[in-house]
């Protein structure tokens, strides 16, 4: 219990200076971006830009970047400012990933604020422009996250690192971009196939989140530090197993969260028709009637209230929520073993931080 505590504050207060030093990076480069977007190509692309940047400086946990710092420090990274652009480099893509996601999910909020497409909408109305209002904003959030992400690109190819370890770095990102794509593909596809199973499920979720979330920052910091494959070899079930640890409880805390806490609202997943490993547990474990009710609430747009609380009371009593937890504590387990097998080759305080980061993850509610 003494070692799970000390861990856990390994992992808050490095969080906490691994975040203020990317937030700080993230300013000084979106305030850059945005005096020279206006300057150079004019009002209407400003306008989308700082529609960009207003959502890389929402801010969040800053877990990617984070750990992209993490990896690189593992393996012996001493340059903190090279890194750290690095870090603002991956929270660039992550935004350009936000917000195409929240156009395929038809969110309206992202951590408290309006979706980009939302706020790009609005801006129209605003203007009193011609033509679809809702088209424009899809239209130019699109532009949004592309000009995000190649900008991200830009930064990297810049970095002040080895030519072929900035090449190496560059390769492994968009080939998790291409893997979290095809993971996107199978979870957009799983809400639909009427035969989706638990494995559908949990493949989509290792493509989706593992790679992207956790494998792919943490190698991206080790390769940067010139590790070679024997360390990303060694990460890769711990960042695996960890993945899962975050997008199960992620889905746990989309329908059981507080919308103040998350900054979305808590129905989405259910009007969204979202196969998870709690939709699909409950379809298959719930009585008949309630199997019925919530197959007619998943993907139903016009959700009330008292449809939703139903959905969630289904979820516990079919014992949906108590087998993702099961799941997430398994997942926990399995990476923690992994990481104990490799701790030898890094350095302690960041093997700490790996281990606070998974009971962080299991003790997270938003």
């Amino acid at each position: 219990m003494k070692e799970k505590s000390e861990d856990t504050a390994v992992f808050g207060r490095q969080l906490v200076g691994y975040k203020q030093a990317i937030d700080e990076d993230i300013a000084r480069y979106a305030a850059h971006v945005r005096a020279v977007t206006l300057e150079q190509y004019g009002e209407y692309p400003a306008t989308v830009t700082n529609a960009y940047l207003d959502m890389l400086e929402r801010g969040g946990k800053r877990i990617r970047g984070a750990l992209v710092v993490t990896g690189y420090l593992m393996c012996g990274g001493k340059d903190m400012e090279m890194i750290t652009r690095a870090a603002t480099a991956l929270e660039m893509l992550h935004s350009y990933m936000l917000i195409i996601d929240d156009i395929q999910d038809r969110s309206a909020l992202r951590r408290g604020k309006p979706t980009v497409h939302e706020g790009l909408a609005a801006f129209h109305r605003e203007r009193g422009l011609q033509g679809d209002a809702d088209h424009t904003g899809i239209a130019l959030a699109l532009n949004a996250a592309l000009t995000g992400s190649h900008a991200a690109q830009v930064l990297l190819a810049g970095l002040s690192a080895p030519e072929d370890l900035r090449l190496k770095a560059i390769g492994i990102i968009n080939q998790t971009l291409l893997t979290t794509a095809h993971g996107q593909t199978a979870d957009i596809m799983n809400e639909i196939d009427p035969d989706v199973t638990q494995e559908d499920v949990e493949r989509a979720l290792e493509l989706k989140t593992a790679h992207y979330t956790i494998l792919n920052p943490l190698c991206v910091g080790m390769v940067l530090a010139g590790a070679g494959c024997e360390d990303t070899d060694a990460i890769r079930d711990y960042s695996l197993h960890t993945g899962k640890v975050f997008q199960i409880t992620d889905d746990i805390i989309g329908i059981f969260g507080d919308d103040a806490q998350t900054g979305k609202t808590a129905k989405d997943d259910i009007r969204e028709g979202k196969r998870t490993i709690l939709s699909v547990y409950a379809i298959k474990h719930a009585d008949a009637d309630d199997r019925a009710f919530l197959l007619q609430c998943l993907g139903n747009r016009d959700l009330t209230d008292e449809q939703f609380e139903r959905c969630r009371q289904i979820m516990r009593d079919s014992g949906a929520v108590d087998n993702a937890k099961r799941l997430a504590d398994e997942n926990a387990r399995q990476a923690l073993v992994s990481l104990e097998k490799y701790q030898q080759r890094w350095t302690a305080e960041q093997v700490s931080f790996l281990r606070g980061l998974v009971q962080g993850l299991l003790d997270r509610s938003a």
